[in-house]
């Protein structure tokens, strides 16, 4: 199994791994082609500030145990048994956001609309997620994890 993992004192704060999620759900091939006045821009990943007030990159841990799929009564979140991952199907989301208040790392919320929960996919339909493929220092890569 695949995981994203972070070296957060590799991080340089640059958020191209936000701006690369953003265009690759939007279908643009470039951030230059993203439409900033969009109200509508929604990213999987965030940025936090840390203890030392320093900016790093945090992800779904697709967690071993998921609590948010335990929560889920609608069914829109599942585990993969391949991969391991955890997917939302937001045609399946009830919007009750039980899975937003059991997030221990806060990686679910409510979409702009405030009526689906959207979270990291892992870019399932790339080899390599537009958020580790962005990164130039490489502070966010991808793992193989057993």
């Amino acid at each position: 199994m695949k995981r994203i993992y972070i070296e957060p004192t590799a991080c340089t704060g640059c958020m191209n791994c936000i701006l690369a999620c953003i265009a690759h759900h939007k279908g643009v091939q470039s951030v230059l082609e993203i439409d900033f006045s969009d109200n509508d821009l929604e990213f999987a990943n965030n940025v936090v500030l840390n203890t030392e007030g320093k900016i790093v990159p945090i992800f779904c841990r697709h967690c071993d145990q998921p609590e948010c799929v335990t929560a889920c009564m609608s069914g829109a979140l599942t585990k993969d048994e391949t991969t391991g991952y955890v997917i939302c199907n937001q045609s399946w989301c009830a919007g009750c956001f039980m899975c937003v208040m059991s997030c221990p790392y806060g990686m679910i919320k409510p979409n702009k609309s405030g009526d689906v929960a959207i979270k990291c996919d892992m870019c399932l339909d790339r080899e390599i997620p537009a958020c580790v493929q962005s990164c130039p220092v490489q502070a966010i890569s991808l793992i193989d994890v057993d």
